[in-house]
Order: structure tokens, then C-alpha cells, then sequence
């Protein structure tokens, strides 16, 4: 049984590994062991603090085998996305000239630089282990955070933002960085995403050109990336969507990839999801396969599990799922379908 749970800092070896073989582009996933370091005692702090509203807390997960003590998989809730600096994306919206004397008008879509989305909540840091690509642990990984955020809902933002990333080819190749940003730094796409990983993607977005680009004058490959979505990020997108998630006018800064966003209280794991005390004893007539957390802060624990539930019932959990929660009878679980 795989258990979604806070990251602790004896962690840091084996969660350098999963950024080892993360996707380029999962900026929030460095390979450094320093800033992940730094990463874990952020989050640490940030499950112990007593907070009124959502500020600069990170909140990072891991999916682990308990039995093995493996990693298969992180996660991550940034609770206010430009919290401590602005968080920069490019607005891709149509800019409209027109002439009365030759009865033209002429819409043509350009990106300009913003931090409009400053201020919403970010879902990030999503890797799970190939093995585990498609399966109902990748819908643990990413929707036991929503169900997180259904349990603690005064520590984050009314709405909820996270970017997917971009095309880029098996050798890293980006062809919207080498149309745009490979102009304003003599960098390639990899090693941009990797300095934004270890820093920050200030630094970067500043040299960045403070007037639109219009996208007629890029090459079509750059334009066809515009919105597009890397094969490997194609799961955590059709995941979020089916929460209800949309994308919008708004692209990452450097690969051109998809921004998604989402009511908070319309999110379904959020607005669906269902609580019930918990009843020890065995499950011997499972019906369907539940996401199941516990309501704790520090000790969150979320697991997949075959139940007979019925709402408004208790919920019966047998041993081992008990001990993976962390739950004894009469304390309050939240579960959603699969």
C-alpha cells in the first residue's frame, strides 16, 4: 500500500533521486541537494505554522511504499503563488488594430510579460515513477493534495493555478525558448529551467522583453508550442482537467506550455468530496476504490482503498488502512471515488 504523506528531511537522498529523473521543465524539482534541503525545512515549517490565510507556505508531499521505504513520487502546494516576488507568465491575448477609412479591423494574438496570476494558489513539483504513470497512485499523487486543501481551506487561495509543461524534444530541446528567450539570454532551454529551479524565475523574467511579442512573427514551430503540452506531462493536465481545471489565456514563461485554473470550491475532489468517522473492522464487500485522507495538518495521510461505503455512514477501514492514516475509530477521514 502506497501512503501519500508530508515530506521529512531524512528524505532528502532519495527525493534527489526522483529529481534526477523528473521532466525538464519541473522547476520546482531541482537536482541540487542544498535547495531541496532548503525545500523540505520550508515545507516542515510550513505544516507546524499557525497560519489565519494563505501566504508564502509550501506544502510538499511524497507517495512512499512504506514496507520498502520507497519514493515513487512528490508533490507540491505553493499556497500563494509571488507571494515573496512577482510570479511571472506571459498573457497571450489578441491586440486589435482597425481603420475606418479602409474598413479593416485586424485582431493578431501577442504575449506580453505579467504576474497577473500573483496571488493564487500553485500546484507544482508533480513527479510520480514510471512504473506508476496511469494508474490510480498518479490520481493519489496529485488529487490527495486537493483533498488537503478541502481540509484546510482558510490557509489557501479562492483560486487555484498550476502550469503544465511544455513541449521540448528528447534532447531538450525548446523550440519557443530558442524563438523567445534564447534571444534575451545566451542560454539554452535546460540550463534556463535548471537556473530557475535553483533560483528563481525573477532574475530571468526581468531581462525578458517588456513589450508584446506578436506571434505571427515567430516561426510556426515556436507557435505550434504555444499552448502545447509535453507527452510526459500529459497525465498530470488530464487529471487536473477532469477536477474541473480549464486553461486560460496565460503560458509558462519558457517552453510556451499551458496554464490551467480553477475555482477553489469548484474543484471536485473539493466540492465533492465527503467526510465520515472512522470504523474499524474488515472490508468484506468493497464496491469501489476510493482517494482517503485523514483531516490532520502535521500527520496527513492519504491512501487508495477498496471500500463498502455508503454516505453518511461511517467509514469502515480494515488494519492496515488505519495504520496508514494514522486514524483509530471515531476520527474523521475524507474519501472521494476514484
Amino acid at each position: 500500500m502506497l501512503v501519500l504523506r508530508p515530506v521529512e528531511l531524512a528524505d532528502l537522498p532519495r527525493l534527489q533521486k526522483l529529481a534526477r529523473e523528473s521532466l525538464v521543465g519541473v522547476t520546482s524539482l531541482p537536482d541540487d541537494s542544498e535547495r531541496l534541503r532548503e525545500k523540505i525545512l520550508d515545507s516542515c515549517a510550513s505544516f507546524e505554522k499557525d497560519v489565519e490565510g494563505h501566504g508564502p507556505e509550501n506544502y510538499f508531499f511524497v507517495l512512499e511504499d512504506p514496507a520498502t521505504q520507497h519514493l515513487v513520487g512528490c508533490s507540491e502546494i505553493l499556497a500563494t503563488a509571488g507571494y515573496d516576488e512577482p510570479f511571472y507568465s506571459l498573457r497571450n491575448r489578441h491586440f486589435t488594430s482597425a481603420s475606418r477609412e479602409l474598413n479593416i479591423e485586424h485582431g493578431v494574438p501577442a504575449l506580453s510579460l505579467c504576474h497577473d496570476l500573483s496571488g493564487h494558489t500553485l500546484l507544482r513539483g508533480f513527479h510520480i515513477d514510471a512504473a506508476r504513470v496511469r494508474t490510480a497512485h498518479s490520481e493519489l499523487l496529485s488529487r490527495a493534495r486537493l483533498l488537503f486543501i478541502a481540509a484546510h481551506p482558510g490557509r489557501f487561495s479562492a483560486t487555484v493555478i498550476t502550469e503544465i509543461v511544455g513541449y521540448s524534444s528528447d534532447d531538450g530541446h525548446s523550440p519557443f525558448w530558442d524563438a523567445v528567450g534564447k534571444h534575451f539570454f545566451d542560454l539554452p532551454y535546460v540550463e534556463a529551467e535548471r537556473l530557475c529551479g535553483l533560483q528563481s524565475r525573477t532574475f530571468l523574467a526581468e531581462l525578458m522583453p517588456q513589450y508584446p511579442i506578436y506571434v505571427p512573427m515567430l516561426p510556426q514551430a515556436a507557435q505550434d508550442c504555444i499552448g502545447s503540452i509535453h507527452p510526459d506531462g500529459q497525465e498530470a493536465f488530464d487529471i487536473l482537467e477532469r477536477e474541473g481545471f480549464e486553461t486560460n489565456s496565460y503560458i509558462d514563461l519558457f517552453d510556451g506550455g499551458p496554464t490551467l485554473h480553477a475555482r477553489t470550491s469548484g474543484i471536485r475532489s473539493i466540492a465533492h468530496s465527503q467526510c465520515g468517522l472512522t470504523q474499524p473492522g474488515p472490508v468484506n464487500d468493497a464496491r469501489g476504490s476510493y482517494l482517503v485522507s485523514n483531516e490532520s495538518l502535521t500527520d496527513y495521510r492519504a491512501i487508495v482503498a477498496d471500500l463498502d461505503y455508503i454516505a453518511g455512514q461511517p467509514v469502515t477501514l480494515d488494519a492496515a488502512m488505519c495504520t496508514a492514516l494514522k486514524v483509530t475509530e471515531g476520527n474523521p477521514v475524507r474519501l472521494i471515488a476514484l
